[in-house]
């Protein structure tokens, strides 16, 4: 069962900076997006809703310091992940 991974403008630009600054980086992100989309809620993401501002979305971990922020949507009929932001915990909270 998977999911359509959907990018926001705000993601692929924190990706790509986050990228150039730390291209050791991609693949545990490219990684990452592979699990997110099979298993949204496999263990080792570590998914967990959030509250305040930001209550209708979910984060996971992408690394040591680094927190992928998405929402569950449907696009054309389909279940998809509406990936928002990305960046270290102090960035996305």
């Amino acid at each position: 069962m998977n999911f359509v991974l959907l990018r926001s403008s705000a993601f692929i630009r924190n990706a790509k900076k986050i990228i150039k600054k730390q291209p050791e980086l991609a693949a545990n992100i490219q990684e990452t997006l592979e699990l997110l989309g099979s298993d949204p809620f496999d263990s080792s993401l570590r998914t967990h809703k959030l509250k305040g501002d930001l209550k209708d979305s979910y984060a996971c971990s992408a690394g040591y310091d680094l927190r992928i922020i998405f929402k569950f949507v449907e696009y054309e009929e389909e279940r998809a992940i509406l990936l928002e932001s990305m960046g270290t915990h102090d960035e996305v909270y």
